[in-house]
């Protein structure tokens, strides 16, 4: 089967891509890594307002979704960009809010941008707790919304700020569709992924066109081409498995999906940085903004392990590891 987009959905992603261009993220995201999130909030107006949030949110919740391949193909360009906050999250709390009251109290929020959500499962971190206006915790019995958080931690990319959801609050649901939930943050985090990898391959290929050594510059190199070639093959072998997943939305096909785009994009990363030299080890070179990410999304909503575990059968595990 061939997964192509159609033009709607491509003209879409040109002008999300022109939207966040235009906005210059990576001084966003150092600023909501060090804890100012102004720049943040206000790119994620505009990206409620270019309607993204509004696609995993029913109609009948002033929504235009659930749309889960228009949400990939958003996610695609969200992580080409790197853009910071509890993206995902507010796309899996989406999924979670279907008891009626709850769903008409906060879902119309949540797609027009005026709520920013963050989702913890039992026993994992919520990710910018501090940030999100909404925050909820949930097991396999309840949906709860939170009545505060602990204290911010680091992650491996500083953009992604952990914080322990404090306990109790008021009850939402009870029985909670939590394995949706992990599907619909596991197609996103998969999506996201495999934008990230994208932007750190064109960055090397710009890179190792400008890199001189022995004269001449590395992208001359035939081992250079080969790395190039084998990080351009899996990201490209990844992009088909995500619509396709997003078609389904099987939990195992999702699974084996943020595997295989996941995977891809931390090995460009590690090409991104063995092919930029030293300069890729330090903070202040944005490089480091998407090799953090793609370090980070590996393990976000379930480890590799933990997914090709339910691509097994051997059941969901762990969806809401953090890192």
């Amino acid at each position: 089967m061939r997964f192509l987009l159609d033009d709607e959905q491509q003209a879409f992603a040109r002008s999300l891509d022109a939207l966040l261009t235009a906005a210059d993220t990576p001084p966003v995201i150092r600023s909501w890594s060090a804890g100012d999130p102004t720049a943040g909030r206000a790119l994620w107006t505009r990206i409620a307002e270019a309607g993204v949030f509004a696609l995993a949110v029913p109609e009948a919740y002033e929504g235009v979704g659930p749309l889960p391949v228009e949400v990939a193909v958003a996610f695609v360009e969200l992580g080409r960009h790197a853009v910071p906050g509890p993206l995902v999250e507010t796309v899996a709390a989406a999924a979670l809010l279907t008891e009626p009251e709850a769903a008409k109290r906060l879902l119309p929020a949540l797609a027009s941008g005026e709520v920013i959500a963050t989702l913890a499962p039992e026993g994992s971190y919520a990710l910018d707790g501090d940030v999100a206006t909404v925050a909820l915790a949930v097991d396999a019995e309840e949906l709860r919304l939170a009545p505060g958080h602990g204290p911010v931690r680091t992650s491996l990319d500083p953009a992604r700020r952990l914080t322990r959801l404090d306990p109790g609050g008021e009850l939402l649901a009870r029985n909670p569709p939590l394995l949706r939930a992990i599907t619909w943050a596991r197609l996103a985090t998969a999506a996201q992924a495999l934008g990230v990898g994208l932007a750190l391959l064109d960055r090397t290929v710009a890179y190792v066109k400008q890199r001189v050594q022995f004269g001449v510059p590395i992208g001359s190199f035939q081992a250079v081409k080969h790395q190039l070639a084998d990080a351009k093959l899996a990201l490209e072998f990844a992009r088909p498995l995500v619509f396709g997943a997003a078609l389904t939305m099987d939990p195992a096909d999702v699974a084996a999906t943020k595997v295989t785009a996941c995977e891809a994009a931390y090995a460009t990363a590690r090409t991104a940085l063995q092919l930029h030299g030293a300069i890729g080890y330090t903070a202040e070179y944005d490089l480091s903004l998407w090799l953090t990410k793609a370090r980070a999304l590996r393990t976000a909503w379930g480890s590799p392990g933990e997914c090709r575990a339910v691509v097994l059968g051997s059941g969901l595990s762990g969806g809401g590891r953090r890192s």
